[in-house]
């Protein structure tokens, strides 16, 4: 049961889409900080808003959020999706690694193999830098400063013209209805070529994105080959995903 207080957080956060938590302890200066942590995360436990560190977002917000920000958001989870998504990596494959923060978690993590890699990420690029084997291709296009993605009519025509053994898309919202969705068309665009280009497609989504909705849907979940994600996926989700043949790592 959510209480008035809750309520007016909400609408606060509903109004401003991302709020950090000096802004609501300005809001609520009667409020001890750790009073505010507990209604966040009661409203986050009802779906009512997205909690990450430092603030929380409403989930109506269609903007993607500062890569910045983004990269505080559910470390355990995103190491945790790392580890699941590294077994699946064989040396000698091409793999994509869609833009984002959990690829950017895998590229931190990936052993020195031989492998072809090919990214639409210059931040995730200059991250295997440090590898000596793998070869390292950076599509080309224009850059969206918030999340580090690069997307348009150069990136699809490098795209057409490579093959994909293994691709990890990011995803910034997932639904059992509505499918896999992001926040800019373009980027819709890269995503949906690469899921066709490869011979296996993979999605990293934490739980949290279950219940967020973006303006462009990519991707049906029946389109995956594997879905990746952290330990706390509803029993609802892995029936669905079941009948639907997607193996839920």
């Amino acid at each position: 049961m959510i209480n008035l207080r809750q309520n007016k957080m909400m609408a606060y956060i509903d109004e401003h889409e991302d709020v950090t938590i000096r802004e609501l302890q300005e809001l609520f200066p009667d409020v001890s900080l750790m009073t505010i942590h507990r209604d966040l995360d009661t409203l986050s436990d009802e779906g009512k808003i997205v909690k990450f560190r430092g603030g929380a977002r409403a989930m109506h917000c269609s903007s993607e959020t500062l890569i910045t920000v983004r990269e505080q958001e559910n470390l355990s989870s995103k190491r945790v999706m790392a580890e699941k998504a590294l077994s699946l990596i064989q040396p000698g494959s091409s793999v994509f690694l869609d833009a984002g923060t959990s690829n950017l978690t895998l590229a931190r993590m990936l052993p020195d193999i031989n492998l072809t890699v090919f990214t639409s990420a210059p931040n995730i690029a200059m991250e295997l830098c440090h590898l000596l084997r793998p070869s390292i291709n950076l599509c080309c296009g224009n850059l969206n400063r918030a999340n580090m993605a690069v997307s348009g009519n150069q990136t699809i025509e490098m795209l057409q013209s490579i093959n994909i053994d293994l691709a990890f898309i990011g995803v910034s919202g997932c639904s059992m209805t509505d499918g896999l969705s992001c926040g800019m068309e373009s980027e819709m665009l890269v995503k949906r070529l690469v899921i066709r280009k490869a011979r296996t497609s993979v999605a990293l989504c934490d739980s949290s994105k279950l219940t967020r909705l973006m303006p462009f849907t990519f991707a049906k979940l029946e389109d995956l080959d594997y879905f990746i994600s952290d330990d706390r996926l509803p029993e609802s989700f892995m029936k669905y995903a079941a009948e639907s043949g997607i193996k839920v790592l």
